[in-house]
């Protein structure tokens, strides 16, 4: 206000000056008029010199009336605040509150001295943000406190103001509770039924299950409907979803218990999706949840969330497929991808083993004759397939054989990448070549993994498959006359059949033993296929003394190995292998340290899925084969892990 009025002072001070002005230039003209003149022109002179003497102390005065005026109007407007507000010392004690504060408690009682969280509680009145609101919970009503901190230089006072959310925390927890979560539900071994067993038969089994899942959906107050001949969509509110997680999905095991006929039985996989944002993306999450509980084998459930995945049931060995459709789908595509490419890389995992490195050689044959340059990406130094590897490399592959850093160099926009034996990114054996290629295809039979590589042109994965040598086997007749492999590498696909069936004893089907049939057509001898498994004296004394020093825990033997040798990668699954053979032994784990973490193999013969143990520890892997690596620790503190995982999952199998 001062410095406006200090604005006009100039114009005043001209004004007055035009005014002395004219008063004495009519005294020259006129002096008569002159006369009359200097009196008002004196007046006004006088007029203006007292106001500009006494303005200051008018506008003073003004400034002070309506000061009073905003400080009455702040105090009565903190009172009569709309919201809650109390004041408190550092220490806690009230020593103000407004009419509104007041009237939360009925006896309106004097809350003068007492301390803040007696009326507040569980605030924490010293955490001053504005952005940050604090729930509390008062008299039964629901606010969101804010606070503001005020120091004088002696003592800090803190001001909570409390906003009334009661309703609007109504609504979110309404919404929390009623937000949709959509489940899939597929009967795994539908064609399975459809073939196995007679009309009747079948029409029963599947009415039975349709009526079991009718009866799951009216226990959790769904809406469910078919949407093809074995798939189910049910749509539930997220408190009832949450009830059907707590009881682990237990439709699971009520399907797997109705009797197929013909030794089977009906197994569902089921994908789930809750906090998925809306319904199109909650739909498109469950799907991929499905195909996730697939890729694991079935008979089990993936819960998609924002924060990953969890997985429920997946006791019981994968279904396996007898139609063949598929594999001869995906060999077509196969053909024409490398028909149009300029060259191919085929890769495997870190220390390739007989499965990785078979699958490898048998694919590359075929591309070899269908004409394109193909090499096989492999560190010399860092397998598990010494014998076969020189006997390959003898005859003529070591222009295939090549170091994963060398084919970086080769790699260009037409460059296809054939992964086989895995299908995550970590464990390859070159993440950098894979990164590198554009165009990637991915061959695998082991369970489906968070994480996995979800870029493939193609990924052909079948869970239920023995081993990616089977799948390859599967593959090679539909390439037709380029699909002419020749004994190396029908003895190497074998070899690789032959690892991960434990010589045809674990995870073997009908179409594994097919497999076998067509690579022993080729002309694979088992004979030599059998010396591609010997090994050392000092590897089987190795591998003795592991088993030798084994613990029995809960019918799971534990083995480890305090000082590895350089063929301790081999000696470890053998000595898995090998507990299993000894009475009251269900799964075996064989740990070995690598620099400062620890490696386990888990081995089992079905009753325990170590897979699941496996993953807990953050590995993977199959029901009966698995592994994973525990960093930064010592072998008792691996052991330690390793039991708290094994009690942990016989619990889970007992509820």
């Amino acid at each position: 206000m001062r410095r406006k009025v200090e604005i006009f002072k100039p114009a005043v001070y001209v004004l007055t000056a035009a005014l002395i002005f004219v008063t004495a230039f009519v005294g020259f003209i006129d002096f008569k008029l002159f006369s009359y003149i200097v009196p008002i022109t004196f007046i006004t002179l006088l007029y203006v010199f007292f106001r500009m003497r006494f303005v200051r102390d008018d506008i003073d005065k003004f400034l002070s009336e309506i000061g009073t005026m905003i400080s009455d109007a702040s105090e009565n407007n903190a009172i009569d605040f709309p919201i809650p507000v109390i004041v408190c010392r550092e220490n806690g004690e009230i020593v103000w509150y407004n009419q509104k504060f007041g009237y939360i408690y009925e006896n309106n009682q004097d809350l003068y001295g007492k301390h803040i969280n007696d009326y507040v509680p569980n605030l924490d009145y010293t955490d001053v943000t504005m952005e940050k609101p604090v729930p509390v919970s008062v008299e039964n009503r629901e606010y969101s406190a804010y606070i503001t901190e005020r120091s004088d230089g002696e003592e800090v006072l803190f001001s909570i103001y409390l906003v009334d959310d009661t309703e609007l925390k109504g609504y979110y927890k309404e919404y929390c509770r009623t937000k949709p979560a959509i489940m899939i539900a597929t009967i795994d071994n539908y064609e399975e039924l459809l073939q196995a067993t007679k009309d009747g038969e079948y029409s029963q089994t599947i009415n039975k299950i349709e009526f079991e899942l009718s009866n799951y959906s009216k226990k959790y107050e769904t809406l469910m409907y078919r949407t093809e001949r074995d798939k189910f969509v049910l749509i539930f509110r997220e408190e009832m979803i949450a009830a059907a997680i707590e009881n682990k999905f237990e439709i699971l095991d009520t399907v797997r218990n109705i009797d197929a006929g013909q030794r089977m039985s009906a197994t569902l996989s089921i994908g789930v999706a809750r906090d998925s944002g809306d319904m199109h993306d909650t739909n498109q999450y469950a799907y991929q949840a499905l195909d996730m509980a697939m890729g694991r084998g079935g008979d089990q459930t993936a819960v998609k969330t924002q924060n990953g995945y969890d997985f429920y049931g997946g006791i019981s060995k994968g279904v396996e497929k007898r139609t063949k459709v598929k594999s001869r789908i995906v060999a077509t595509a196969l053909k024409e991808l490398i028909q149009s490419c300029e060259d191919v890389i085929i890769m495997g995992h870190k220390f390739a083993d007989l499965d990785a490195f078979g699958s490898a050689v048998g694919l590359s044959k075929v591309v070899e004759q269908m004409g394109k340059p193909v090499h096989i990406a492999i560190r010399r130094q860092q397998h598990l397939v010494s014998p076969l590897y020189e006997k390959l490399e003898a005859e003529g592959y070591d222009k295939i054989f090549a170091e994963p850093e060398a084919l970086l160099d080769t790699v260009n926009a037409n460059t296809l990448l054939i992964i086989v034996d895995t299908h995550t990114e970590p464990i390859l054996e070159s993440a950098e070549l894979y990164k590198a290629c554009k165009h990637v295809v991915v061959i695998d039979h082991h369970r489906k993994m968070v994480g996995h590589i979800d870029d493939a042109v193609i990924f052909y994965h079948e869970p239920f498959a023995s081993s990616a040598s089977e799948m390859v086997s599967e593959l090679i007749p539909y390439f037709g006359k380029e699909g002419k492999i020749g004994v190396n590498e029908a003895e190497a696909l074998l070899a690789g059949i032959m690892l991960d069936t434990k010589n045809f004893i674990l995870k073997t089907g009908v179409r594994t033993f097919e497999a076998a049939a067509y690579l022993k057509k080729l002309g694979a001898d088992t004979v030599e296929v059998k010396k591609l498994f010997s090994s050392g004296i000092e590897t089987y004394q190795n591998r003795s003394a592991l088993v030798s020093s084994a613990e029995i825990y809960k019918k799971c033997a534990i083995s480890a190995e305090e000082t590895p040798g350089s063929d301790i990668r081999i000696v470890v699954p053998q000595a898995a292998d090998e507990l299993l053979t000894i009475i009251g032994v269900d799964a075996s784990f064989v740990m070995y340290p690598v620099g400062g973490d620890v490696s386990i193999s888990a081995r089992s013969m079905g009753l325990i899925n170590v897979q699941l143990i496996m993953e807990e520890l953050g590995g993977g892997g199959h029901m009966t084969m698995a592994g994973a690596k525990l960093d930064n620790v010592n072998i008792d503190q691996a052991k330690k892990i390793l039991l708290e995982a094994i009690d942990k999952y016989l619990a889970e199998k007992q509820q």
